[in-house]
């Protein structure tokens, strides 16, 4: 319940993009479209779990993540990391920040307020 989507906020607001397992903020903003998701699937072995997350982390990164962020134009642009970014910025920007955040926990310790 303490979630409150901080760090996507700040990564955000900085022109970073997510690749996170889908818990927390992280599996309420992403679309498909502004980062990576690591299903994260739970497992009774934990280390069945950690392998299994592993490696969707690190295929991401080769397979996508890193020939994304070098494939770029004769001025140097790499214009779909740059649309990732643009999609990050206005799907998480409008619904993870400090107010958002403020108000959830306000609502929590009155919730009659309003």
């Amino acid at each position: 319940m303490e979630a409150s989507g901080t760090s996507g906020m700040k990564a955000t607001f900085n022109g970073a993009l997510q690749l996170s397992v889908l818990d927390g903020w992280w599996a309420e903003a992403y679309n498909g479209h502004n980062g990576w998701a690591i299903p994260g699937d739970e497992d009774p072995d934990q280390t069945v779990a950690d392998a299994r997350d592993a490696e969707s982390f690190y295929e991401l990164l080769e397979d996508e993540v890193i020939p994304m962020f070098y494939e770029r134009d004769e001025h140097g642009v790499p214009h779909r990391w740059c649309e990732l970014m643009k999609e990050a910025l206005t799907t998480c920007a409008p619904r993870f920040n400090t107010v958002r955040m403020l108000d959830d926990y306000a609502g929590r310790i009155w919730p009659d307020r309003g």
